[in-house]
């Protein structure tokens, strides 16, 4: 069996996602418990205990989810699509919020008011391979000293131009959200490996210094793992928040089990209107209070430094031991019930 480095990984013939994919530990760890692996990290200025962000989806991140990530070392990034963005400006009370989303045509009066709120501003489109999304970031950094985010991209081909106009972090990939539909109506994206680490080359080889969100396709902790050791400064997450406590939204019941709706940002019941979509709405089990998720993905990702020797989340993004695994090595490895 052939050790692939992220190198190999890049110039694999096929397009890779978290599931072709596993690490292997090749050396004898030192760390003694899981609990010695350190998660801490630095994002746009922000001390996090773990290198996770929500997706600013209205059935993800509210005021309640933002805050409670907050608390948790955690970045939720607020939504723009409800009442939240206005409670926000128009609250007297500080709240313990960090970053928020706006739209192409969020003005500059409002975008002033949440950089005085020390807010990072996260540009919330579907292809940040467009100029009037450099524009908007360009006339954000020309104007106010704050953070931008912006999104979304499947390839590094272009991560120079975002970098020019200003982008601090870009979230990288298309279509691979679990109810996103967009390859399917437009026929574009790439599997999330290969978009990471096509994106990370190109920042190695060009030097910049954009951080890299991973934003769509990850399912366990595992997949939160495998993200940081292809070169993710963070991860994105939206099913694996949806259905907690804290989501905005009614915990319904139907059959005798406990849901909550959860859909894509381009999906009609956001839109609502008769337009092009590219997003799904469905239901998803009530899973709790976020702060069982947020443990459970701690968890596992500690568990995963143990296994590859790795004390630090540095330290894991220089892991060079990947596998590509068969369909039936993939099958191997789930739990038969």
């Amino acid at each position: 069996m052939k050790v692939y480095t992220k190198k190999d990984l890049n110039e694999f013939h096929q397009s890779l996602t978290y599931d072709d994919i596993s690490l292997i530990p090749t050396e004898v760890s030192e760390i003694k418990s899981r609990t010695e692996a350190k998660t801490d990290t630095n994002f746009l200025g922000i001390k996090l205990k773990l290198p996770i962000l929500s997706s600013p989806m209205d059935t993800v991140t509210g005021i309640e989810m933002a805050e409670a990530l907050s608390k948790l070392g955690c970045l939720g990034i607020l939504n723009r699509f409800d009442s939240s963005l206005n409670e926000v400006l128009n609250s007297k009370n500080k709240l313990n919020i960090k970053a928020v989303s706006i739209s192409l045509s969020t003005g500059l009066d409002v975008i002033e008011k949440l950089v005085e709120k020390k807010m990072i501003i996260c540009i919330d489109t579907a292809n940040a391979n467009n100029k009037e999304v450099l524009k908007k970031c360009e006339s954000i950094k020309n104007k106010f000293e704050t953070k931008v985010i912006i999104g979304n991209i499947a390839h590094g081909g272009t991560l120079q131009d975002l970098e020019n106009a200003g982008a601090d972090a870009v979230r990288v990939g298309i279509g691979s959200g679990s109810v996103c539909t967009t390859s399917i109506q437009t026929g574009i994206g790439i599997g999330q490996v290969s978009s990471i680490l096509n994106v990370y080359f190109n920042r190695e080889e060009k030097k910049l210094k954009i951080k890299i969100i991973a934003d769509g396709g990850i399912k366990s902790p595992g997949d939160v793992a495998k993200a940081i050791a292809l070169g993710a400064d963070v991860v994105m997450l939206g099913r694996m928040l949806s259905g907690t406590k804290e989501t905005p939204g009614e915990v319904i019941k139907y059959k005798g089990q406990l849901w909550k709706k959860y859909r894509g940002s381009a999906s009609f019941g956001v839109k609502m209107r008769n337009e092009f979509i590219e997003g799904e709405e469905t239901m998803v089990p009530y899973k709790g209070t976020v702060e069982n998720v947020i443990n459970a993905i701690s968890d596992g990702l500690r568990s995963s430094m143990s296994y590859m020797n790795c004390f630090t989340l540095n330290e894991l993004r220089k892991v060079e031991t990947f596998a590509v695994l068969s369909n039936s090595s993939y099958l191997e490895r789930l739990p038969k019930t």
